[in-house]
């Protein structure tokens, strides 16, 4: 585990223990054998005489037992859009761009930690715990033409509630998905990353040219000049913004995924360091 993994874990176990509201991604804490003090109460046949706390006891004339937050592992699940749109790239697609996100996010897991990964095609939850499962679950790769629709229904079906679920997709289908992310945020810890349009600096064109719609497949000759390419930056920006205000209305924690890279990314949606700052 390199040390941006072991923040990113650090900061997924902060946010596990922050109070929140049942339902709304925030997992109730159980009672059990960990170490974070959770109340006093008398003691009961079966308590360990561990947590039997002396000092309350003499307080209160009869035993009294701390009980404590349970300390238990982590479960990983990442869902990557799968569809045309996410093979559009420059150096780099943002499928792979995804991959590399899930891989990063993966790498925050160590012994008794559950992974899963949730595709079109099914859910894989190796048996196997720790960095073994992690590994299985970053090669996973999702069906030709896959769409985020059809593994958010996967992983709303198989995975456990308390899980901390990863999404990757540039959201082009938002209004599809829409359902399905609030369902998300209503079961899991749930983190978006939206893939950052390849040329949301500006546009590598001029004048006629062929642009096909990767969804879609339709072929149009167009004219780009200097205000198109002005427009055209001004409009990505617009849609990502809309999409993350979209997101963080809904619950989820959000960033951009971009030439910054996973860990950046996930840092800023968890807003524990600013991208300026990230160091080893």
């Amino acid at each position: 585990m390199t040390p941006l993994n072991a923040r990113l874990r650090e900061a997924l176990l902060a946010g596990r223990r922050r109070p929140g509201v049942r339902g709304a991604g925030a997992p109730v804490k159980r009672r059990s054998d960990g170490f974070e003090f959770a109340e006093l109460r008398e003691y009961v046949d079966g308590d360990d005489p561990r947590r039997i706390d002396w000092a309350a006891t003499a307080r209160a004339g009869g035993l009294q037992t701390r009980v404590v937050f349970e300390d238990h592992a982590l479960t990983l699940a990442a869902v990557l859009d799968g569809s045309a749109s996410m093979l559009v790239g420059r150096t780099q697609s943002n499928a792979a761009r995804a991959l590399a996100a899930a891989e990063f996010w993966y790498g925050a897991a160590i012994d008794a930690d559950r992974c899963a990964r949730a595709t079109a095609a099914g859910l894989a939850f190796p048996r196997t715990r720790g960095r073994n499962a992690a590994r299985h679950c970053a090669e996973e790769c999702d069906p030709p033409g896959a769409t985020l629709g059809a593994a958010l229904d996967v992983a709303l079906a198989a995975l456990p509630r308390d899980a901390h679920v990863l999404v990757v997709s540039d959201f082009f289908d938002f209004d599809e998905v829409r359902v399905r992310l609030r369902a998300c945020v209503a079961r899991f810890n749930t983190i978006a990353l939206v893939a950052g349009d390849p040329w949301r600096r500006g546009l590598p064109l001029g004048g006629f040219v062929r642009l096909r719609d990767a969804e879609s497949g339709r072929v149009e000759r167009l004219y780009i000049g200097r205000a198109e390419r002005e427009r055209y930056v001004a409009a990505s920006a617009a849609r990502e913004k809309r999409v993350l205000e979209r997101l963080l209305a809904a619950g989820i924690a959000a960033a951009v995924l971009d030439d910054a890279g996973p860990p950046a990314a996930l840092f800023e949606a968890l807003g524990i360091a600013p991208r300026t700052a990230l160091t080893p």
